[in-house]
This record gives C-alpha cells, sequence and structure tokens, in this order.
C-alpha cells in the first residue's frame, strides 16, 4: 500500500469521523482488519482444501480426532465440545464422513450412551495430507506477511483480545 493509500478500515474510520465527530472510531480500525483478514483466510482455506478434496467440517472433524492421539477415537458429545458445534452438527459430519469411509462410529459403552466415533486408517492418511498441505501454505502466507517477532507478537495480542472479549 502507498503512502497515498488508506485501506478500507481507514476509509470507513475517516468517514465516520467526518460525519459524526465525536464518535469512537477506534474498533473499527482493528475488527474490520480482522474481519478482512478473516474473510481472506477463509476463502484461501476452501480453495486450499478443494486442492485436496476436503471440506472444512470435515477437516475439523478428522483433525479433532487425530490432535487425540492414538487410537484416534473420541465419544460424539466430546467431538461437539472440542469443535464447538451442535451434537447435531457433529452427526451430520459423522455421517458424511462415515460414508466416505474416514470414520467409524463403534458402539456404545455398556455404561452409556456415548457413542465413540474412531478414525480410520483411510481418515488418518486423508487428514494428515490435508494438514500438511494446508499449515506448510498457511505458514507461508504469514511468513510473507510478518517476521518470527512481529508473528509471536500478533499471537500474543489475539490471545490476549480473544481472553478479553470472551464470556
Amino acid at each position: 500500500m502507498s503512502a497515498h493509500e488508506e485501506d478500507l478500515a481507514e476509509r470507513i474510520a475517516g468517514a465516520w469521523q467526518r460525519e459524526r465527530p465525536g464518535l469512537p472510531v477506534g474498533s473499527i480500525r482493528i475488527l474490520t482488519r480482522i474481519r478482512q483478514a478473516a474473510k481472506l483466510l477463509t476463502d484461501d482455506r476452501r480453495r486450499t482444501l478443494a486442492l485436496v478434496a476436503m471440506d472444512a467440517a470435515t477437516l475439523d472433524l478428522l483433525s479433532t480426532l487425530r490432535r487425540a492421539g492414538a487410537p484416534y477415537c473420541l465419544p460424539t458429545r466430546e467431538l461437539a465440545a472440542r469443535s464447538l458445534i451442535s451434537a447435531g452438527a457433529v452427526t451430520q459430519r459423522v455421517d458424511r464422513a462415515e460414508a466416505a469411509g474416514l470414520v467409524e462410529r463403534l458402539p456404545p459403552e455398556p455404561a452409556g450412551r456415548a457413542v465413540p466415533v474412531r478414525l480410520t486408517e483411510a481418515g488418518r492418511l486423508a487428514v494428515d495430507a490435508a494438514v500438511g498441505d494446508l499449515l506448510h501454505h498457511e505458514q507461508q502466507l504469514v511468513d510473507q506477511a510478518l517476521n518470527a517477532d512481529e508473528q509471536a507478537d500478533l499471537a500474543r495480542l489475539l490471545a490476549k483480545f480473544l481472553a478479553g472479549i470472551q464470556n
């Protein structure tokens, strides 16, 4: 961006300052940029995952199981909690992944009603490939914009910001 160009957040903040002097516009400079970055990154992730024939919901399910460690198995209730989605959404994700041979439902444990879901070997191979490609690509995006110190500072500030706005 040249010295004469202003980004969208600056244009919006400037317009509100002009139209409604005295309104606090500092949040526009932060939140608009976060929303823009989120949109760009979401679109980029969708394109990158399409190259490995996986959607974000399936990646989330398989990644959650893979990160759980061997035997890569969690009850549906735990999958919902770790993915921050409803039980119904987990059921839909598991149904699709099971039909594709990426996960399998196990019989409920005798003492409970929870249905364990386990990553299949095909699921493990698929998630390992997808996550490897995705994380290398996303690290390149971050590296082209920020040096290592800036990345550490931004990670720290975003963690602080998220902690401050969570209820």
